[in-house]
């Protein structure tokens, strides 16, 4: 190891340690692998030929690249070419083992992506969205124009494609409720072969997901996600014949589902209280056993045509790693710029539940060395359908190695905690987040783990929106504010954002800004600026499509206006970061901005960045 990585603390190394995502397959050569590394200092994506054991990179942008798949016969590698993290912009695609990159759907102008699925026969169904024309979906043949097959104004996307691509399965929201789509099956040529719609047209708030097609030709059953039992779980659905086929399936919690490959079984991510966990389960049989996956959270898993499978997992202790269920170690990153071999760990989280105004909440806390009351920093997650876990995650650790302990909250409308308590966040949007945040807060102090005078309320997203928020309604209780990309006037961003956010702005609010004016009012941080205390940071995405930088100008302005003590940070991306340098850089400024405004936790006088 070399003198400067001996001096760099703990937290920037878990930032710049070589880490790999999990590695994607192509189906007919499964020898044949694509995922997303760090390994530059901005995630890009790498081809791995598992035969050779050579890697190589194969997007190189200033901004980063995530989102790419492989052809079924691993000849191309396909991957989403926007400008600079604006989410707007074509697929390009590029020979597996190097060469110039080509379009991949030309006739097909820049658009927003709402899926894509590539067939055997050299077809691509891609989904797309814009301002003018909604959701539209095409499929794209070598040296043909593009075929629309489908067009909506309400938001829709690419679900599934059938083994022979004879069939595309599409996941829409027609009936104007975006949180929980229907599920249309058409052929090639767009004409419509079957529809499934649990919100019976939007009457009834129940959803579905396309999971997948079985994977042999002429098999027209749809592995399909429902929520008729209050969770997600999977059931098998016969687009050709209507028949539907009920999975028993006894575990708490959500239910993820995956075909493997020979289509004799079901790969089931099962995520329950902020954990996950795999198990098998066998079609014919009924069977369900358990795989060996250490406790913590997998992030993602694919199942091997040899029956193994390969996941990545971590924990809030330990940093992730891509394992197989046959025992070893699947894939180590390629090697990084500064000599770190892996990321240091952290503290595990503790478990806390706190009887809210909606029930009982689940928070998980991590806590430095010594003895409390500490700073808090409330590191509220976004989404808001997501909810935080018992994975790695460099930020928190950060905090706590700063001395600063850290709580994230599930607050309602996060999932993983069944189908009510998600759907419950509608129409006072923010405000009822807020609500479980605040019962959490009161155990925090009258448990001893918080100093009341050094409360910090933080998140990225729709965290950064509830941090706005909750400075504005919740003024006493707040020293310190920092939020990252946030909504901050909502009326403005819903007129910026992309259109698939406006959809779900409508759903969450029941209408547009025009239609339920007071819910939008009641709902935005702009209404309540002028009652907010605690010194504010924020930082904002210039190209961000989601949170456009418009609307965090206006609330800034009206802070100016106040005299109020905050500092913006505003940088070249979208919505957040793909660069390992920028993100480091961009949470030393929160850590130095809290420790000037509430002292360091040591006592010691807070540097000046």
């Amino acid at each position: 190891m070399t003198e400067s990585n001996v001096s760099m603390p703990d937290w920037e190394k878990r930032f710049r340690a070589p880490r790999t995502g999990l590695p994607g397959w192509a189906q007919d050569a499964p020898e044949r692998s694509l995922f997303a590394s760090n390994a530059t200092g901005t995630f890009e994506l790498y081809a791995w030929d598992r035969a050779t054991g050579g890697q190589r990179q194969v997007t190189d942008r200033p901004q980063g690249t995530t989102s790419g798949r492989l052809s079924p016969d691993g000849a191309w590698i396909w991957w989403f070419s926007d400008t600079d993290g604006d989410e707007f912009g074509t697929w390009v695609r590029q020979p597996f083992h190097g060469g110039e990159d080509e379009p991949a759907t030309p006739g097909l102008e820049p658009a927003y992506p709402d899926g894509l699925a590539l067939g055997r026969d050299g077809s691509a169904v891609v989904g797309r969205s814009t301002e003018q024309g909604g959701s539209s979906i095409h499929v794209v043949r070598p040296g043909e124009e593009p075929v629309e097959v489908y067009r909506h104004r309400q938001s829709a996307g690419v679900g599934a494609l059938s083994h022979d691509a004879s069939l595309i399965a599409i996941e829409h929201t027609e009936h104007g409720d975006a949180m929980h789509a229907a599920i249309r099956v058409v052929r090639a040529d767009g004409t419509t072969v079957a529809e499934l719609d649990d919100t019976r047209g939007g009457t009834v708030e129940l959803g579905l997901s396309a999971l997948g097609f079985a994977p042999a030709d002429g098999d027209s059953r749809l592995l399909v996600g429902h929520q008729r039992r209050g969770r997600w779980e999977p059931m098998l659905w016969d687009a050709l014949t209507g028949e539907e086929t009920a999975l028993a399936i006894d575990l708490p919690g959500d239910l993820d589902a995956d075909w493997f490959p020979d289509g004799s079984a079901l790969l089931i991510d099962h995520s329950y209280r902020a954990r996950s966990e795999l198990w098998r389960y066998e079609l014919a049989s009924g069977e369900l056993a358990r795989l060996d996956t250490p406790q913590g959270t997998v992030s993602g898993a694919l199942p091997r045509p040899d029956g193994t499978v390969e996941f990545l997992w971590s924990s809030a202790a330990e940093p992730p790693v891509v394992r197989s269920t046959a025992g070893h170690v699947v894939l180590s990153p390629p090697p990084g710029l500064h000599g770190i071999a892996e990321a240091p760990g952290s503290v595990p989280v503790e478990d806390v539940w706190v009887e809210g105004p909606g029930g009982p909440v689940h928070a998980l806390v991590q806590r430095p060395a010594g003895e409390g009351p500490f700073p808090v920093v409330f590191d509220i997650h976004g989404g808001p359908t997501w909810h935080d876990s018992d994975a790695f995650a460099a930020q928190p650790a950060a905090w706590v190695d700063h001395g600063f302990a850290v709580v994230r909250v599930n607050y309602r409308g996060s999932t993983g905690y069944g189908r009510a308590w998600t759907d419950a966040l509608k129409h006072r949007v923010g405000l009822i987040e807020l609500e479980d945040i605040a019962a959490v807060r009161e155990w925090a102090v009258a448990s001893g783990l918080a100093d009341p005078a050094r409360l910090v309320l933080a998140g990225g997203s729709w965290g950064g929106y509830l941090t706005l928020l909750g400075l504005g309604t919740q003024p006493d209780a707040w020293a310190l504010g920092l939020a990252a990309v946030p909504v901050a006037d909502y009326v403005t961003a819903y007129h910026d954002e992309m259109e698939a956010l406006k959809a779900l702005d409508r759903t969450l609010l029941g209408g547009t800004p025009e239609e339920v004016p007071e819910r939008f009012a009641a709902s935005s941080p702009l209404t309540y600026v002028d009652r907010v205390q605690a010194p504010v940071y924020i930082s904002a995405g210039a190209n961000d499509p989601r949170c456009p930088i418009r609307q965090i100008e206006n609330y800034v302005e009206r802070l100016a206006e106040r005299g109020h003590p905050h500092e913006v940070y505003r940088y070249d991306a979208g919505h957040g970061s793909l660069v390992v340098e920028e993100r480091i850089k961009q949470l030393r400024l929160e850590i130095a901005f809290a420790e000037r405004h509430l002292g360091r936790p040591d006592g010691r006088p807070a540097p000046r960045v």
